[in-house]
């Protein structure tokens, strides 16, 4: 693309809008335009080759031996596994006493993803909160419209942290009971970011907290610094052995390409959680572990690289790019290079974009049509959760049918008994995956349940 100055006539460059123009680019300069992603990124060059890489837990314990903060700890209570991140060094992925924290994307948009979760840790007995006393990251309003700011990131980051502190006093557990469990990983990349902002910032952390103290979101007058912010694509990881101990339907026949989000492993890179068995090491390892694990066969395919093409500020402001990157960089080639029957991600926003934007392709007379899965929703699938009333597959905008049918799964069946189950929610007649009654833990509604 080329940015077409001598016509704008004077119009702002903002990287979108009027003022692109089409390079006209041959195939062939194309091809060769995008090949260094092949030629390099393979390789950990990119993320390793670097003068210095500071872990920063390393000044998150140096802060709290100065008493400036405390550190909420990942603890022998939560059962935590320990993976290595891409440098090598460990990181402690808490499995129990979980908090849930949601995506506003996910629960709005692909309700299936947070219910095939939850579905999975009841099956595994996982003890976990999910309460109502949390506020999105507001990271979409930041990255998409440059309107927030950080002190009000690092604000929200931090209360929502704060609450999955001290949530547990509901139940009349100790503080620190549960450990934050992040859905998102728009919110899980913005609050590794903002966590080492603030490490590295004092007048950021007086800042914020000011504003944390008129919330009552101290501890002892400091800050609550998470040691680990953990996603839930790296507890599916580390627990994937103990899911495919349930495992029910045979999963040898699927083909799978994933689609690692740039919010999970290319933010804060140095936290991703990499695996010599997996992929050589060379890709970072959630998904992919998982898929293995449960039988699937996992296909590279070149453009595993790229961003999936919401981007937050051009799904705004040029969604026709998104629309177009989406299928052209990488459903088109799944389906064409990978002959793929699904793809599976690990973010909300990559999922919606993947999936939801296959209906403007069909319309340009691209129809893929391939499925497009959270991999802990193909998970569920795999255990034997119901299709539609756990995984909901009937909200996404490309069609599971033919994917369901290689599972082995009589979805015309599922069907019928889903919308015979809608019969007895319409009538007042419903299950939930979840007490209803922990999900407020203060506040009008409240009731306190006592341990046993």
């Amino acid at each position: 693309m080329s940015t077409g100055n001598d016509n704008n006539q004077g119009e702002r460059f903002t990287g979108h809008g009027s003022e692109w123009r089409d390079a006209n680019l041959s195939p062939q300069d194309a091809r060769t335009a995008t090949a260094w992603v092949e030629q390099v990124i393979d390789k950990r060059s990119l993320m390793t080759n670097k003068e210095r890489v500071e872990d920063v837990r390393d000044a998150m314990w140096e802060l709290e031996r100065d008493g400036e903060i405390v550190v909420h700890r990942v603890q022998e209570q939560h059962a935590p596994k320990t993976a290595k991140t891409i440098y090598g060094w460990d990181k402690r992925v808490p499995t129990q006493q979980l908090w849930h924290h949601k995506s506003c994307g996910q629960c709005g948009n692909i309700p299936g993803y947070p219910t095939s979760l939850l579905w999975l840790m009841n099956k595994m007995d996982i003890r976990y909160l999910d309460e109502t006393d949390q506020t999105s990251c507001t990271a979409w309003n930041y990255h998409g419209s440059g309107i927030g700011n950080l002190e009000s990131l690092a604000a929200v980051f931090l209360r929502n942290f704060h609450q999955a502190y001290v949530s547990a006093r509901a139940q009349g557990l100790p503080d620190g009971y549960y450990y934050p469990l992040v859905h998102c990983g728009t919110s899980f990349g913005n609050y590794k970011e903002v966590r080492g902002y603030l490490l590295q910032s004092a007048p950021l952390r007086e800042k914020v907290r000011k504003i944390l103290a008129k919330l009552g979101r101290l501890v002892d007058g400091k800050l609550l610094i998470p040691e680990e912010v953990v996603h839930y694509s790296e507890w599916v990881h580390m627990m994937r052995d103990e899911i495919a101990e349930h495992q029910v339907i045979d999963c040898s026949n699927v083909r799978a390409t994933i689609h690692p989000a740039c919010h999970v492993y290319k933010m804060v890179p140095e936290d991703a959680i990499y695996d010599d068995n997996i992929l050589g090491g060379n890709r970072v390892a959630v998904s992919t572990g998982i898929m293995e694990s449960l039988g699937a066969q996992v296909i590279d395919y070149s453009t595993w690289y790229d961003c999936c093409g919401f981007g937050f500020r051009h799904i705004i402001s040029e969604r026709e790019f998104t629309r177009s990157f989406a299928i052209d960089r990488k459903i088109k080639v799944a389906v064409e290079e990978a002959e793929a029957d699904v793809m599976i991600g690990h973010d909300t926003g990559c999922i919606t974009t993947l999936d939801k934007n296959q209906w403007i392709g069909k319309a340009a007379g691209k129809d893929y049509n391939l499925p497009v899965l959270a991999d802990v929703q193909f998970a569920a699938l795999a255990c034997g959760a119901h299709p539609y009333r756990i995984v909901q597959s009937h909200w996404h905008a490309s069609a599971t049918e033919r994917l369901m049918e290689k599972l082995g799964i009589d979805w015309q069946a599922k069907k019928v008994e889903f919308e015979a189950y809608l019969k007895e929610v319409e009538a007042g007649k419903y299950d939930s995956l979840y007490d209803p009654r922990l999900a407020i833990t203060g506040g009008p509604g409240f009731q306190r349940i006592e341990q046993r």
